[in-house]
């Protein structure tokens, strides 16, 4: 990339006063008259002026209830393969003053995950999951412009047009879908302007395209699983003709009648020859059928393909009138539910981990609360859902909130629910809140040391008196539920802080189960890894890999601040590398590396300069030792990669991979 379209990527913050006084000329309809503004920049502001109010100072009001239900609904794909990156992001962003957030490809916030101190900031801006951050909504911001112009971006403090983020600096990337090119959302890295980094950048983009390796894997095994369905149709003495389309309505497959059966139906029906490489039929999620249809095609000849009642597809069957038309439809394939007794899921042979599993499988005969104790990642959602199975309520629903994922206002109609008319925006006869969906079976409150306080007493209503009230009505609705909550934090400390109500815990803990963090239990590690790596290869419909000895060295040597959860992320990268085969220590990521001896990181690095040195080893792997390759791959100069690799001791780990 030429330096000069490289620099119009980045911010300058030492232009920053220039660039205010330029903001303020334009606002005043003077030209900006500085080279110091970014040709970007000045163009971004010309869109935004007239449409958008400058002096604005957060987003538009979030969407709630069930508009960011369907929201969310509507990126589900996106979200699962945004999920891990998303979430790792909580702890390497931890005290760097940045959040990631992931949004869709009109702007609307998905997900926003890192430093907790940003929460009220974040949130004051209206940085949330439902807000709206496109250019037209807030004017020049990374999120809105990424996606405006399809290229990565810098925006620092008075680059922004509304005067609401002129305090922020802000880096994103778009995310692209892997087949056809088109922009399914953005990854942004945000923080006040004192969190300004060049290397920020690097981050969305090594983050973005993670998420587009995710969506190409799963894309490509739901490929393979329709093509499989469809073998002995597609190779079948039928004289019908067969187009294979995927869930995304682009033609994939055809059987040999197919390209003469659909000029001769469009010919009859007085339509131009269709090309075969210019066909789909894109459908909108939960519709069944296709959004436009060519005239000359009929509703009745497309066949949904489902397996697990997932839609992999469809098949567009093209009728021979020379023959009769024998309509057989694909099977569904429907999951066997799993039999015998739930712990049996949960693998480890470690005395603290037996006895925390010979516990929970007493505790679950009984109908009492359950608070589950133990750091981030260390199975508390495993042992919740093993605690229901096993449990007297087990035929019921099992009904899950994570009570930090949320903001205050989205956190009360979720547990409540509320009435038609309740609030502007609330859906036409109300909805159910996850409480009162939790009836007959369990409620599991995750993160519940996250709960606002001014909600635990609603919460406690609830379970004293099994009534839930909507918000909005004065009837109550009688609940009858298991109540199982979960927490990294303590409790105790938490009421004598004045953070969280007594007489809640009290009502919540009336038994505890602390779960050992993985470092507790390290020689649980071959057979723990094994378990999850069966777990994951069989999601990709692959066999399970061996594990070399060094990996499991390794992994012995390791703390695992992020406990089973950072060893399942591990393991599904090194997975993913393995082309299946045995997983080698030379992908292990950085942090691991590190512990091994001659991999030790350098003294001093920020927490976002070891996120920075992940990320560039991860291209670098990813590019197989090519340094222009991983330098392009980041969106950085080769120089500066250089500067980089010096700067965070990542040279000898570059000349080891050269080696091999």
């Amino acid at each position: 990339m030429p330096q000069t379209i490289l620099r119009q990527r980045f911010a300058f913050p030492e232009n920053d006063r220039q660039i205010m006084t330029s903001w303020e000329r334009f606002m005043d309809g003077q030209q900006p008259g500085t080279d110091a503004l970014r040709r970007l920049i000045d163009d971004s502001w010309r869109r935004c002026h007239g449409a958008v109010d400058p002096a604005r100072n957060r987003a538009p009001t979030p969407m709630i209830g069930d508009a960011l239900h369907e929201l969310l609904a509507d990126s589900e794909d996106l979200m699962q393969a945004g999920a891990p990156v998303i979430a790792s992001a909580r702890d390497f962003l931890f005290e760097t003053g940045t959040v990631m957030v992931l949004t869709d490809a009109g702007g609307k916030v998905l997900r926003v995950e890192g430093d907790n101190s940003l929460r009220d900031p974040t949130e004051d801006i209206h940085l949330m999951p439902g807000g709206d951050w496109s250019e037209a909504a807030f004017g020049t911001n990374a999120i809105g412009t990424t996606l405006q112009i399809g290229q990565p971006i810098q925006i620092h403090s008075a680059e922004h047009y509304c005067t609401g983020t002129k305090r922020w600096s802000c880096s994103a990337s778009v995310i692209r879908d892997p087949l056809s090119g088109t922009i399914l959302g953005a990854i942004d890295i945000s923080g006040l302007n004192e969190s300004y980094s060049r290397h920020s950048l690097a981050l969305a983009i090594a983050a973005a395209g993670r998420i587009e390796n995710r969506l190409a894997q799963r894309e490509l095994k739901l490929r393979y699983q329709l093509l499989d369905q469809c073998f002995e149709r597609l190779s079948g003495p039928g004289r019908d003709g067969l187009i294979v389309f995927d869930r995304s309505g682009r033609a994939i497959k055809t059987n040999d009648r197919a390209a003469a059966l659909m000029a001769e139906l469009a010919k009859t029906r007085g339509a131009a020859d269709p090309a075969l490489r210019d066909l789909a039929l894109p459908w909108k999620k939960g519709r069944i059928a296709p959004e436009n249809m060519p005239d000359w095609m009929d509703r009745d000849w497309i066949e949904p393909v489902h397996q697990d009642g997932e839609r992999l597809g469809a098949v567009l069957v093209l009728p021979d009138r020379s023959a009769t038309v024998r309509r057989a439809g694909l099977r569904n394939v429907n999951a066997v539910p799993a039999a015998g007794d739930p712990f049996d899921r949960l693998s480890g042979s470690a005395p603290a981990y037996r006895e925390a599993i010979r516990r929970a499988r007493l505790l679950s005969k009984s109908p009492a609360p359950v608070l589950l104790l133990g750091e981030t990642g260390v199975g508390k959602d495993a042992f919740a859902q093993a605690l229901h199975a096993a449990g007297p309520r087990a035929t019921g629903p099992f009904v899950a909130v994570n009570c930090g994922g949320f903001s205050r206002e989205l956190l009360t109609s979720e547990l409540f629910g509320y009435a038609d008319g309740a609030f502007t925006g609330a859906r036409r006869g109300g909805m159910t809140g996850k409480i009162e969906a939790a009836d007959g079976g369990t409620l599991f409150l995750d993160e519940i040391g996250e709960m606002p306080l001014d909600l635990q007493p609603h919460l406690l209503r609830v379970l004293e008196s099994g009534e839930v009230f909507r918000i909005g009505e004065n009837q109550p609705r009688k609940v009858k539920l298991r109540l199982i909550t979960a927490t990294n934090r303590d409790l105790k400390a938490e009421v004598s802080a004045g953070r969280f109500r007594l007489d809640l815990f009290y009502r919540i803990a009336v038994t505890s189960l602390n779960l050992p963090a993985l470092r507790e239990r390290m020689p649980d590690l071959p057979e723990l890894s094994a378990h999850l790596l069966a777990q994951i290869a069989a999601r990709y419909e692959m066999p399970a890999p061996a594990i070399a000895p060094a990996v499991l060295e390794a992994f012995a040597r390791h703390d695992w601040p992020g406990n089973i959860r950072e060893l399942r992320n591990v393991l599904e990268s090194l997975f993913l590398e393995s082309e299946g085969g045995m997983l080698q220590p030379g992908a292990l990521p950085a942090e691991l590396r590190r512990d091994a001896p001659g991999g030790a990181l350098p003294e001093g690095l920020t927490p976002l300069e070891r996120v920075e040195r992940d990320a560039i080893a991860a291209a670098i792997r990813r590019q197989q030792g090519n340094l222009t390759s991983a330098a392009r791959d980041l969106g950085i100069a080769k120089s500066t990669l250089y500067v980089r690799l010096d700067k965070l001791g990542l040279k000898e780990q570059i000349a080891q991979l050269r080696e091999r």
